[in-house]
């Protein structure tokens, strides 16, 4: 444990002396040897400021260690970004549920539209839409209790034709006990079947549906 320990610091250390030399022209053992050789060759009627010279080695120390903790974080930031990919991966087969208003209609099965509302409501609204935002059906829903709902959409429009397999998007509203209007909190749920990752960040696929990896809250065997 301590190797790794001492071979981190001296990479890091390395690191920070070469992007000092590339950035500045100078790192602290360039500035060490030059103040050696000033010091050898002074002139002894007008000696170096000796303080002074120490001034700026301690600054160019400081500078030194803000780039080995630039170096350190880099590093940190790149394990956790492998720790991320791993665990995403981890995820593929399995039910997931993430925060979204998308649900993937596979074109033939009945997809869970899963939302949640924070009273019980009564003239309950869902509506669904295409990728382009078009409401391709409005469905009345009886009245709903509070908590965890779910609705299986056979996936029809308005005039009972069969839609395509793709993306869609819902949205449910109802009226609570004091006649005001409540927006239930949608969710995105299915078999997770692949992920991808963008600038750093994973997202899950879910058929058409892409989420983000840091949306998941719940996972579940399929």
């Amino acid at each position: 444990m301590s190797t790794a320990i001492t071979n981190t610091t001296a990479t890091s250390s390395s690191y920070a002396a070469n992007a000092m030399k590339e950035s500045i022209g100078m790192n602290k053992d360039d500035f060490l040897k030059l103040f050696i050789t000033q010091l050898q060759h002074q002139d002894p009627l007008a000696p170096q400021d000796a303080t002074q010279m120490l001034g700026q080695l301690a600054q160019l120390t400081q500078v030194e260690q803000a780039y080995n903790t630039s170096a350190a974080l880099e590093k940190l930031l790149m394990a956790q970004g492998n720790s991320l990919a791993m665990t995403s991966v981890a995820l593929i087969g399995k039910e997931v549920k993430s925060f979204g208003s998308q649900v993937n209609f596979d074109g033939s099965n009945p997809a869970t539209l899963a939302f949640d509302l924070p009273a019980a409501t009564t003239d309950n609204t869902l509506k669904i839409s295409n990728s382009v935002g078009q409401v391709v059906r409005i469905i009345d829903l009886e009245s709903l209790s509070a908590g965890n709902n779910t609705f299986q959409w056979d996936g029809m429009d308005g005039q009972g034709n069969q839609l395509t397999a793709g993306a869609y998007s819902f949205s449910v509203s109802g009226t609570n006990v004091l006649g005001s209007t409540v927006q239930a909190t949608t969710y995105t749920t299915g078999k997770a079947d692949g992920v991808r990752f963008d600038n750093g960040a994973a997202y899950l696929t879910i058929g058409a549906v892409t989420v983000p990896f840091a949306d998941v809250i719940s996972v579940k065997e399929s």
